[in-house]
């Protein structure tokens, strides 16, 4: 996501562990966009941005940006459904920091599901000058203006450009799969694109910690491979590893 890392969107440090991820398959994504005022955002307005001076207070990098939610998310026919609409950084997160007091909302975002060649996957530790510092993810952000395209969401472009960021990787990498994931818990919808990577996971992680090594401040202060369950951190938020046990078993 453009703008300081601290702005980054990322999923799900929040939420009640106990809740258990719904994971689907799906065919395709149907992510249209119209302008659409979040009662939320309006009559919360004063607390909302002083509950973002007060965060900006402890890290004062943070940058209230623009992102994307979405709302009246459905499956039909094994294609994903959703309608987004455009807010600032500082209504997400006292929604998300306030347990979503409008359920209607959702944090629906893209994630990169990547794969090495011999079915390792590849993860990346969010350095310690992000939101999310020290949780393990796969790349992914909540989307934002620069993924819309006219009336519609790119999910794969987001995709492609949050695993560029983070990892230096481009779609030369790897094959993106055309079928979709999505994963959801509470007020949380990942969006999972498998990409299967034309290497080893050994050798994804050489290319993306020397890339790390050449930047001056990355989103990553590390790299993980998971070959088998025992490879799995509770450094992850519960729907990656509910996600990842589930590909293994497949």
């Amino acid at each position: 996501m453009s703008g300081s890392n601290l702005s980054k969107s990322t999923p799900a440090t929040s939420g009640p562990s106990s809740s258990n991820p719904v994971i689907r398959e799906v065919g395709s994504l149907a992510l249209s966009f119209e302008s659409w005022d979040w009662p939320f955002a309006m009559e919360r307005r004063a607390d909302i941005l002083k509950h973002f001076a007060d965060l900006k207070a402890e890290k004062p990098a943070l940058f209230n940006g623009r992102v994307l939610l979405l709302r009246e998310p459905r499956h039909q026919d094994g294609v994903f459904h959703a309608r987004y609409f455009e807010t600032d950084y500082a209504t997400f997160l006292a929604s998300r920091d306030w347990g979503w007091p409008d359920r209607a909302v959702f944090n629906g975002f893209g994630m990169g599901a990547l794969r090495g060649s011999d079915g390792v996957f590849v993860l990346g530790e969010m350095a310690q000058q992000t939101a999310n510092a020290g949780r393990i993810y796969f790349a992914s952000g909540t989307p934002d203006p620069s993924d819309l395209r006219g009336a519609e969401v790119d999910m794969a472009g987001s995709v492609a450009r949050e695993l560029a960021e983070e990892t230096g990787l481009t779609p030369g990498d790897y094959r993106a799969a055309s079928r979709w994931h999505t994963v959801q818990i509470e007020q949380y919808i990942a969006l999972m694109q498998p990409l299967d990577a034309h290497v080893p996971g050994a050798e994804l992680r050489r290319r993306i910690l020397d890339n790390l090594a050449a930047q001056a401040e990355p989103e990553l202060a590390g790299v993980h491979l998971v070959r088998a369950r025992r490879d799995l951190s509770a450094a992850m938020p519960s729907f990656i590893r509910a996600y990842i046990e589930a590909m293994l078993a497949a």
